[in-house]
């Protein structure tokens, strides 16, 4: 299968028919790529479900998704280089290997600390999975192919995370909250043995040297950061040293890393691309998004849980009107952005979801469960209006050259926005219910919560504007080749 030209060599000339052995391969790894990314909200519905088998508080039990989420920011930015020094499939096998290894730990698991281990080392796999998959299917399909290979894969890959909390409820109303893990272990195996029989090796370059200082750094800065403000949620004051210690060697490293990479030639991050107006507002719209979004994705299952005793499968159904609203946007979304242009179809989108965060900002413990779908649907529009329009914008402001060092830091940007956003609304939530005794109070905590939330997503206006702003014009006329084999470099290629 390796010795396929069509496989390694991306001809330009080649026909745009997508045959069946590209089919096929795209098949294997967006299985592997749709159980890594169903990850990130699975656990969400567990987690009254894990603070009471666990007897850990919130606060502590987010770091189950934190945590993972951390872990994944942390090996986006390697990946590249190690599918270039090993080989993309060997790369994509090993992530496989450790993915399903951290999930059958997780299920084994019998403390919270342990589990959040466990879910680190599942995130360190689940990270590489998405990116190198992206590569595999790059190299197979070639560059006049690719933008339709891509087109079909970008809907299992952004509805995945919004149907996590669904299959989470089906399983958790059924089943122990370890099959939650469980799950992914068959499934693991079977994109193991496909991957083993059935993808190509393929060439991605020369490997370079890897930033080791980098890697050891920025993660430590970020998970640093994110400790303190989970320490607010453990009852420490906010002045206090459990907090402002970790919080600021986090930013230290953070600034470290900052100088660092301006001092090498080949950092991890590459902040020298944030001299582009245009790259530098997608790139924190998409972090805004990441917290705005993946951070508020907690707090509906746990309003339906806490505040309206409904049951976990209920819950996981009832989280269902955002994937219907994501489904909806994103087919107009790419028709929108090539008209308009990515800035102005992702600052509709971040619009849209500040409107659609005010009404969860007066939510009690009464309000109509219908009228809570409807705002859902709205959000789920406004994902499928926000993510790729801001990613199409900073992909056609950067040179060929540039954008495979763009992809990883606009993916770990978004991962690490999810992580700060969990960890923040998970802490205002602990915080603001500590004291409630009855249904209303308790509703107003989560009231406080999306405040929070509503303020990180307004915040995410102001790079959006930036990235409208600076957007160049004219850049739709490029021919779709040229932006075809940009994006190919983009993973890998």
């Amino acid at each position: 299968m390796s010795s396929r030209p069509t496989f390694a060599q991306g001809d330009p000339s080649a026909s745009t028919k997508i045959e069946r052995d590209v089919w096929i391969v795209c098949g294997v790894v967006i299985l592997g790529m749709v159980m890594s990314i169903l990850d990130t909200t699975i656990v969400n519905v567990a987690l009254r479900t894990l603070s009471h088998d666990l007897h850990s508080p919130l606060s502590q039990v987010q770091w189950v998704i934190t945590g993972y989420l951390l872990a994944l920011a942390a090996v986006i930015p390697v990946t590249g280089w190690a599918a270039r020094r090993f080989g993309a499939k060997q790369v994509y096998l090993t992530s496989l290997v450790l993915f399903t290894a951290g999930s059958a730990l997780c299920g084994l698991a019998n403390t919270t600390t342990s589990l959040v281990i466990f879910r680190v080392l599942q995130g360190a796999g689940g990270g590489m999975i998405m990116p190198v998959a992206m590569m595999i299917m790059a190299q197979v399909s070639g560059p006049q192919r690719m933008g339709r290979v891509m087109g079909y894969v970008s809907m299992p890959a952004m509805i995945a995370p919004i149907l996590g909390p669904v299959v989470g409820g089906l399983i958790l109303e059924n089943l122990h909250w370890s099959w939650i893990f469980f799950v992914n272990v068959p499934i693991g195996l079977i994109a193991f043995i496909l991957g083993w029989r059935m993808l190509p090796h393929t060439d991605s370059g020369e490997a370079g040297n890897l930033d080791v200082l980098g890697l050891a750094i920025l993660p430590a800065g970020f998970a640093a950061f994110i400790y303190g403000i989970s320490e607010l949620g453990s009852g420490s004051a906010l002045g206090s040293g459990k907090v402002i210690v970790p919080c600021t060697a986090g930013v230290i490293l953070i600034v470290v890393f900052c100088f660092h990479a301006l001092r090498v030639e080949r950092p991890l991050l590459d902040i020298r691309m944030y001299a582009n107006r245009v790259f530098a507002g997608a790139a924190f719209t998409n972090f805004g998004l990441g917290a705005a979004l993946f951070g508020a994705m907690i707090l509906v299952p746990l309003y339906y849980q806490e505040v309206r005793g409904l049951s976990v499968i209920d819950t996981g159904l009832l989280t269902g009107p955002q994937g219907i609203g994501a489904l909806i946007a994103m087919p107009l979304a790419s028709r929108l952005t090539q008209r308009f242009g990515g800035g102005r179809v992702a600052m509709c989108g971040v619009s849209l979801l500040c409107i659609s965060t005010v009404p969860f900002t007066f939510i009690g413990a009464n309000t109509s469960i219908v009228a809570i779908s409807l705002v859902l649907v709205v959000r789920g529009l406004s994902i499928g209006l926000c993510f790729m329009p801001a990613m199409s914008a900073a992909f056609s402001a950067m040179r060929p050259d540039q954008i495979s060092d763009a992809t990883p830091q606009i993916n770990a940007l978004q991962r690490t926005g999810g992580a700060i956003g969990t960890a923040v609304l998970a802490v205002v939530l602990q915080r603001a219910g500590a004291h409630a005794h009855t249904t209303e109070q308790l509703a107003s905590a989560f009231d406080a919560a999306y405040w929070w939330a509503l303020g990180i997503a307004v915040l995410s206006l102001i790079p959006c504007l930036m990235l409208l702003r600076a957007e160049r014009p004219g850049r739709e006329s490029e021919p779709v080749v040229e932006r075809q084999e940009a994006l190919a470099d983009a993973v890998g290629v």
